[in-house]
């Protein structure tokens, strides 16, 4: 059976134990070719720093090489942490993969760092906060260097991020490719009413954060206003999903992820455990609420039953989307997860637009 709304992944290149980052990296192209072949419609990459177990520190390099392997699937950013980096910097490097892979370009941005505060501090040169209060005027730039439409007076008129739309307007210029389709990624209200407001799609990040889920579709429903680039609201629900064979491997495999996020305060972090450690893993009481809470985020299990807790997911918040990561140890067993998520959801029509 097809699922009813567009399949998408997210995939942060995990690295397990006994493993390397080239394997990891040359496991996610993998995916994304397999994505592509089964009509997926999205495949996405995240911004984390200073983790051994993530080796996606670098959207934009990763989703270069990955434009080189793939010729119709959409690529994205889920999503690059806006607080991190320079505005035309941002511009330049998604006008730069625009350019490469013409129409295929999604650009996800998130308002925080995707790093505990001393790595966030080392990524911004020193700088402290986590971004959030000057998220707006950096989307804003952002923006206007992506549609070069910066306003006489503005600090940074005149300046133009190339690739981009300021080719064509030169003299003799020809064609340019239209700008990525820009997200805004978030768990709170406040992301989702910058989203609402500004008229853009809106990813809510369902598997950091199950319980808020439903309140903050709600403010990204309610605060939304119609704009040049999308008539209506349009939500991307993104939730981890662990599939394998046996209900006993998937919830080995999801213990891994939840032992890896426990040990992610120690110094310094580790890798991805095997199934075999984590089940040996010693659990204080405290650790038994956090692994029971963080079990509940990941739908983990044989492929009808992942189905059937995707389906309910999509029932209770009308998303229009759905974006799955599968968090695993060992390159294979995350392949297979895809795969056998994909037997169990059918394909979904990947060149559908949402607007």
């Amino acid at each position: 059976m097809t699922m009813s709304i567009p399949l998408s992944v997210l995939d942060l290149a995990m690295v397990g134990v006994g493993e390397t980052a080239e394997q990891a990296l040359r496991t996610t192209v993998d995916i994304a070719r397999f994505a592509e072949r089964r009509g997926f419609r999205r495949f996405w990459v995240g911004e984390h720093h200073s983790l051994p177990s993530v080796s996606s520190s670098s959207p934009a390099v990763l989703l270069a090489h990955i434009a080189a392997h793939t010729g119709a699937i959409r690529l994205g950013s889920g999503g690059v942490m806006l607080p991190n980096h320079a505005p035309l910097v941002v511009a330049e490097q998604f006008g730069m993969l625009q350019a490469l892979a013409p129409g295929r370009i999604d650009l996800g941005l998130g308002r925080a760092t995707g790093a505990m505060p001393a790595a966030a501090r080392a990524v911004r040169g020193g700088a402290a906060g986590d971004g959030g209060p000057d998220f707006a005027g950096r989307l804003a730039d952002l923006i206007g260097f992506l549609d070069d439409s910066l306003p006489a007076g503005h600090p940074h008129a005149g300046v133009h991020a190339v690739p981009g739309p300021v080719q064509g307007k030169a003299l003799g210029g020809g064609d340019v490719p239209g700008r990525p389709e820009v997200w805004i990624l978030g768990t709170s209200e406040a992301g989702a009413r910058c989203a609402g407001e500004l008229g853009m799609p809106f990813v809510v990040a369902h598997h950091f954060s199950t319980t808020d889920t439903l309140p903050v579709l709600e403010a990204y429903r309610k605060s939304f206003r119609p704009s040049a680039y999308l008539p209506r609201p349009y939500v991307m629900v993104c939730t981890s999903a662990v599939v394998a064979t046996s209900e006993e491997e998937a919830y080995g495999q999801a213990l891994t992820h939840v032992v890896a996020t426990l040990r992610m305060g120690v110094m310094p972090p580790g890798l991805i455990p095997s199934p075999e450690e984590a089940r040996a893993y010693s659990f204080s009481a405290d650790d038994h609420a956090y692994k029971e809470r963080w079990l509940s985020r990941i739908a983990h299990g044989t492929p009808d039953r992942v189905r059937a807790e995707l389906d309910r997911l999509v029932g209770d918040t009308g998303a229009d989307e759905l974006m799955v990561t599968s968090n695993t140890h060992g390159c294979a067993a995350r392949l297979r997860s895809y795969e056998l998520l994909a037997d169990a959801c059918g394909s979904a029509d990947r060149n559908a637009k949402f607007r």
